[in-house]
């Protein structure tokens, strides 16, 4: 299990962080702490494997913290989940070695992704005893992987699939297409299509037209979502 503090100082924040923390396989919460010089205690006696830090605090900075972490050289990482947008705040924080920076308000795909790709990394580092520059390459370079990676957690759903179907569709030239039409496409069946559309229209990826006719339900038409 992959032993972590949460160190935020709203109380509303730090229950939605332990609630989506409880959510995730392979993760357990040893404590949530709300003031910078204990979380240091904590931190000492407990040894957690990963922090989720906020940035602002009344008797200081989440970065402080974090620079304190390696000037002590203490073996934990650190996840920067912060309502701070500041460039410059990013720019240290990941020079400083945070594994991720997730800007408030956040969502539980983007907070799951970022534990998803933080255990798989962690994986990779202990399954392997040497380190050839394929598998190094593999997991600086894998952001196009882990896009929907967290979509191989939901029951019925793969990752694999996600990226075929939008490439697929973003090969259409901005054509609409319905779920009959992907399931002939894709080889899939017209139910399962369907319910992958749905996922990318929530995600944000795909935009959805209903087209009524005179009689029955209307027909769900998606297109690519242009940035």
């Amino acid at each position: 299990m992959i032993k972590v503090i949460i160190i935020e100082d709203d109380p509303m924040v730090a229950e939605i962080n332990e609630a989506f923390l409880g959510k995730i396989e392979g993760y357990t919460l040893l404590r949530s702490v709300n003031a910078i010089e204990k979380a240091k205690e904590e931190i000492l006696k407990e040894k957690p494997d990963l922090i989720l830090l906020d940035m602002f605090f009344p008797q200081g900075l989440g970065i402080d913290l974090l620079k304190w972490t390696r000037i002590n050289n203490l073996k934990c990482d650190v996840i920067l989940i912060t309502a701070d947008k500041s460039m410059t705040s990013v720019e240290e924080a990941f020079r400083y070695g945070a594994v991720d920076y997730i800007i408030k308000p956040f969502t539980f795909n983007r907070f799951k992704e970022a534990l998803l790709q933080y255990k798989s990394r962690r994986n990779d580092f202990k399954d392997t005893e040497s380190a050839e520059q394929e598998l190094i390459d593999k997991m600086l370079f894998k952001e196009k992987e882990t896009e929907h990676s967290y979509v191989d957690s939901i029951k019925g759903f793969s990752s694999h699939t996600c990226e075929k179907i939008l490439d697929i569709i973003k090969n259409m030239d901005g054509e609409f297409v319905t779920a009959q039409e992907l399931a002939k496409l894709t080889g899939v069946s017209r139910i399962t299509a369907r319910r992958y559309l749905d996922l990318l229209e929530r995600e944000g990826k795909l935009l959805l037209h209903m087209e009524y006719g005179k009689v029955g339900r209307p027909l769900n038409r998606y297109v690519i979502k242009e940035d």
